[in-house]
């Protein structure tokens, strides 16, 4: 299900002749390396470069795993594995900007294309698709439905907040319709053939057996937020296979160590990022009166 990428609120033209210098970004070790970015987000060689950097990071990942699987723990090795560590970051970078794993390239297409709506979207005045403009926002947008549904479901509103931040990026990033409008879809539903609704495509990554593989995926489309949520308490109550994550009350951890187990994404370290948002500022200041009475 997804991750989030902000980009500046003042959008130039996609067709500007400025020319941004990237060539620094295909060092890892260089700290500076990106800084170019930030003058032109939305260029063709800051997107062509930030694709390459995310598509190095899973390149690294591979590595890593790939090392740690076949070679023995050896205590004394400290030095030797931050070198291999090095060595690996950089390695990706490289491959990342000479061969075609198809991740840099759906990523490349997703940004240019949000990029021309966010542009489309400021030139015309149409309003702005995105849940707040800051967590904070997010969070006071999204509590009060959720506190309902999370009563219902006998769950913790703050670990349907950390979810539905995870698979938005905090309400900056859903699926969007043809048109170019939200699809409001909060939790990353996804239409099956049971799906008479609206639908949404979204560029996504799957990962199955180890392999992350790029795909475009049809999502469930709604008219509002309250829609969206209420069709996710439908769908976890619902299924057999939501049952540990349902019924945990005010333990949010249960709540994500079972939707976890459930197979709700396919991302081995879902609920690892979803305790890491779960004890992230803008949820951890919520005070506890305004969280759900279970």
């Amino acid at each position: 299900m997804t991750t989030a990428m902000t980009m500046s609120s003042t959008i130039p033209s996609l067709g500007s002749s400025a020319e941004v210098d990237t060539s620094a970004a295909t060092t890892y070790t260089d700290v500076n390396g990106l800084e170019a970015l930030k003058t032109e987000p939305t260029s063709p060689q800051a997107i062509n470069a930030v694709a390459q950097q995310v598509e190095a990071l899973f390149l690294q990942m591979m590595l890593k795993s790939m090392r740690e699987a076949t070679s023995a723990e050896d205590p004394d090795s400290n030095e030797m594995g931050m070198y291999q560590d090095m060595f690996d970051k950089q390695v990706a970078l490289s491959i990342s900007e000479h061969a075609d794993l198809g991740i840099a390239k759906l990523l490349k297409r997703q940004l240019t294309q949000r990029a021309a709506a966010a542009q489309s979207a400021a030139l015309s005045g149409a309003p702005d698709t995105s849940i707040g403009h800051t967590p904070a926002d997010f969070v006071n947008r999204m509590l009060p439905p959720l506190r309902r549904v999370a009563s219902a479901l006998q769950v913790s509103p703050q670990a349907l907040l950390a979810q539905a931040a995870l698979e938005t990026g905090w309400g900056q990033r859903m699926p969007r319709n043809a048109d170019g409008s939200s699809s409001y879809n909060m939790f990353g539903v996804k239409a099956g053939e049971d799906w008479s609704g609206a639908r949404a495509t979204a560029d996504t990554v799957e990962v199955s057996n180890g392999v992350a593989t790029a795909r475009r995926t049809a999502f469930r489309a709604y008219g509002s937020i309250e829609e969206s949520i209420n069709d996710f308490a439908k769908l976890l109550a619902s299924s057999p296979r939501y049952r540990e994550a349902l019924g945990t009350g005010s333990d949010a951890r249960a709540y994500i160590a079972g939707i976890g187990k459930s197979g709700y994404a396919t991302d081995p370290e879902y609920s690892h990022k979803l305790n890491q948002i779960l004890n992230s500022d803008p949820i951890q200041a919520v005070p506890d009166n305004r969280l759900a009475k279970l």
